[in-house]
């Protein structure tokens, strides 16, 4: 079946439809991420995105039950440039078309990737959709024109959680607040032995303490971290309470609550292959990354440091306060897809809500003044 997909400037592409037939709309992107096509299929950072995987070759290794980082696909649509029909690999429990398919979502397969990369790379992120219906490419086009600016969309809303999730471990009980949360993070966590809550998005500051944890992390999402001015106002609350760690949106969330301004990437980061330098072990890390928006560390108040930086555009990758027990980074640590670089980042942590040589701050809370 022949499907397109449509940009907002005009730009029609052909291919044919895999997945679920119909018609999807929202913000394109791209990631260079040459595997782990499954695992971006169900971030959650992805809500309201049509995502092209600028690698040609996608699928041949199938799908599987253990690679899933949420319960569900987020993207509105799926683009690639061939799609493995009969994938070979001995965890595979069936095709990435057929998944497409069960789950119900678009995807369009066939289409010159390569350019559509190149488009947005040069003209930027756009408003698009992906069909296969019978319609005039000026009608796709005025639909891709239609659709709202991502934007001034509450994607944390769509994708965190509703009730309060608890992950038993025998360790310190670490809170994390769910604005998209991925399981690699949460299997990180307890992996270490933490006792996980993991918490609606709009759960306040004083919730968040009545459990008593010995550190709160702040997850990745979607969306403009302009929206989330209560989760801002909470996180300022428990600035020196608990100690924090924000990754993705939670480093922009930090960010915007030490003062700076957050700001929209003409294309993104996303992929495994970002290299990022850690200021202060000088070293490079090779990092998987999908955030579209970026720290302006102009205002940042003078107790938050840069501790990362993005070495292709220079843009903040990390933050740390210089009293608090508060660290950040824009990329995922836990990987999922891509390299482990960064996993250093979770023991760093681990020694903040849980010191060496105090035990008894992993269950009483107290683990802010053991951490200084």
């Amino acid at each position: 079946m022949r499907a397109r997909i449509a940009l907002e400037d005009g730009l029609v592409l052909a291919g044919r439809a895999i997945g679920e037939a119909g018609c999807a709309g929202g913000e394109v992107v791209f990631t260079t991420a040459m595997t782990g096509y499954q695992e971006v299929l169900s971030d959650p950072s992805y809500e309201g995105q049509i995502v092209t995987m600028a690698y040609p070759l996608i699928g041949n290794y199938g799908v599987n039950g253990e690679a899933w980082e949420s319960s569900r696909p987020h993207v509105a649509g799926f683009v690639v440039g061939e799609a493995a029909g009969r994938p070979n690999h001995w965890r595979s429990e069936g095709s990435l078309t057929t998944l497409l398919a069960r789950c119900e979502v678009v995807g369009i397969a066939g289409v010159d990737t390569r350019c559509l990369v190149r488009h947005l790379r040069t003209h930027g992120l756009q408003r698009g959709v992906v069909s296969s219906e019978d319609a005039p490419d000026a009608d796709l086009v005025a639909r891709a024109r239609a659709l709202p600016d991502i934007g001034t969309l509450d994607l944390v809303g769509r994708v965190s959680t509703p009730r309060v999730q608890r992950h038993i471990g025998s360790g310190p009980r670490v809170a994390v607040l769910d604005c998209g949360v991925k399981w690699g993070i949460v299997e990180n966590l307890r992996r270490r032995g933490c006792d996980t809550w993991v918490l609606p998005h709009r759960t306040s500051a004083e919730e968040i303490l009545d459990l008593r944890p010995a550190g709160l992390v702040l997850s990745p999402g979607p969306g403009d971290p302009k929206m989330l001015a209560h989760q801002v106002a909470q996180v300022r609350r428990l600035w020196e309470r608990l100690p924090i760690f924000g990754i993705c949106l939670g480093h922009q969330l930090i960010g915007r609550a030490a003062g700076a301004e957050t700001f929209k990437l003409p294309y993104g980061h996303r992929g495994s292959n970002q290299p990022v330098k850690d200021l202060e072990r000088g070293r490079v890390c090779v990092t998987t990354q999908n955030h579209g928006y970026a720290v302006d560390e102009a205002a940042l108040e003078p107790d938050v440091i840069v501790t990362h930086r993005n070495l292709n555009d220079g843009t903040v990758e990390g933050l740390r306060h210089r009293r608090l027990p508060i660290i950040s980074v824009q990329y995922h640590p836990e990987g999922r897809p891509g390299p482990l670089d960064s996993a250093y980042l979770f023991e760093q942590w681990m020694s903040m809500i849980a010191p060496p040589g105090h035990p008894e701050a992993a269950h009483s809370g107290a683990a802010l003044d053991a951490a200084r």
